[in-house]
């Protein structure tokens, strides 16, 4: 079994797309750990403010049909693929890490390349695993959240319970 760590985002009706999701996920996989859920202002566009959270997982899948059940998970809860990359969105569910996976021959680049860029992704991954290395740069998770510019990108945790 291998650590899958997803990043779940929504801006539009982003309470009921992330239950959704959530939904899916258990019931494709089983056990998922949640971090806490964190709002957060839209990042590279004006849009509305969105929730983000990570998820924990253990599968034994491999990555490809985990790619591939997460692409279907977002068309089937509306995600429009001809939107350009900064827009709003009902779902967008990215695999931060799958083990010891780089991805390579499935157009992915693991560990995320986000992880590091953005807060709303890094401090429920610091969170949910704080001790976990980021095998590049040899700091934990939560090493990296301590040394985080968080005036860059505000976020602020909301209670919401999946």
């Amino acid at each position: 079994m291998a650590l899958l760590i997803l990043s779940l985002g929504s801006n539009v009706d982003a309470r009921l797309n992330i239950g959704l999701a959530i939904q899916s996920l258990r019931s494709e996989f089983g056990n998922v750990n949640l971090s806490t859920v964190y709002e957060s202002e839209a990042v590279g566009f004006e849009g509305n403010n969105f929730l983000n959270l990570t998820v924990s997982i253990e599968s034994d899948l491999l990555l490809e049909e985990i790619n591939n059940f997460l692409k279907q998970l977002e068309d089937t809860l509306g995600r429009d693929r001809n939107q350009p990359r900064f827009a709003d969105r009902p779902i967008d569910i990215d695999i931060l890490i799958y083990g010891e996976e780089s991805g390579e021959g499935y157009g992915l680049a693991l560990p995320r390349a986000e992880i590091l860029n953005n807060a709303f992704v890094l401090r429920p991954l610091a969170e949910m695993h704080p001790t976990l290395l980021h095998e590049s740069s040899g700091l934990s998770y939560g090493e990296h959240w301590e040394q985080f510019e968080k005036v860059k990108q505000k976020l602020w945790p909301i209670d919401l319970n999946f």
